[in-house]
C-alpha cells in the first residue's frame, strides 16, 4: 500500500501563513495527481486543491481560491500547499492523497472518494 507523509502543520494566528508538504514513502509522485483535503472536527472530509501529475492542471475549492496555492516539483518528489490569509474556519487536519487523476466537483474541489493513496494528515489550527 503506497503511503504519503504530510508535514508543516501547526498553530497560526488568523491572517497568518503556513506551507504544507506532501512526500511519498518509497515511491515516485511523477505519475500521480495529488490532492489536498481537510477534515474539521465533526465534519466530513472535503476537497481543498488538486494538481495533475505534470502540474499543468490545478483546481481549488472556492473556499480557498485566492488564498491557497498548490505546487509540485517532481525532481524533489514533493507537493506543497501554501496557505495564506488563514482563517479560523481553515482549522482542520489536512491530508494529501494520490491517484491517477483528480475528480473535481465544481465549487467543492477534488472529490476525496476518487483518491487511492493517503497520508495520515497534519493538524492546522488557526486562532482568532
Amino acid at each position: 500500500q503506497l503511503q504519503l507523509v504530510e508535514s508543516g502543520g501547526g498553530l497560526v494566528q488568523s491572517g497568518g501563513s503556513l506551507r504544507l508538504s506532501c512526500t511519498p514513502l518509497e515511491f515516485r509522485l511523477d505519475d500521480y495527481a495529488i490532492g489536498w483535503f481537510r477534515q474539521a472536527p465533526g465534519k466530513e472530509r472535503e476537497g481543498v486543491s488538486c494538481i495533475s501529475s505534470s502540474g499543468g492542471s490545478i483546481n481549488y475549492a472556492d473556499s480557498v481560491k485566492g488564498r491557497f496555492t498548490i505546487s509540485r516539483d517532481n525532481t524533489k518528489n514533493t507537493v506543497w500547499l501554501q496557505m495564506n490569509s488563514l482563517k479560523p474556519e481553515d482549522t482542520a487536519v489536512y491530508y494529501c492523497a494520490a491517484s491517477s487523476w483528480c475528480t473535481v466537483i465544481p465549487v467543492f474541489g477534488p472529490d476525496p472518494e476518487g483518491m487511492d493513496y493517503w497520508g495520515k494528515g497534519t493538524l492546522v489550527t488557526v486562532s482568532k
